[in-house]
């Protein structure tokens, strides 16, 4: 498994960047929905930290829409992620 995934946060932020009906969300957005996810309050220092390194590594890119970051996930994040989907299928069968 590559590095990149071994955080769950990232993980589940690619999961929910590629379910977004337009391929992309607005950070509030997309904040709001991990903390659904995990039913509990994430820093933002944690959830930036963990864009940014998604996004550094050329997983995630982000625009400027306004006054917010609109992010979507890049071809190689949706290789990576369908990767990892592949994977987890293997081992649950």
């Amino acid at each position: 498994m590559t590095r990149w995934l071994q955080s769950g946060t990232r993980r589940d932020l690619c999961v929910l960047l590629a379910g977004a009906e337009d391929g992309e969300l607005p950070a509030q957005k997309l904040k709001t929905r991990l903390e659904r996810h995990y039913d509990t309050r994430i820093e933002p220092k944690r959830f930036y930290g963990s864009l940014e390194d998604l996004e550094r590594k050329g997983f995630v890119e982000s625009r400027a829409e306004g006054l917010t970051d609109v992010y979507r996930l890049t071809d190689a994040g949706d290789r990576r992620l369908h990767d990892h989907y592949d994977w987890l299928q293997s081992q649950l069968e």
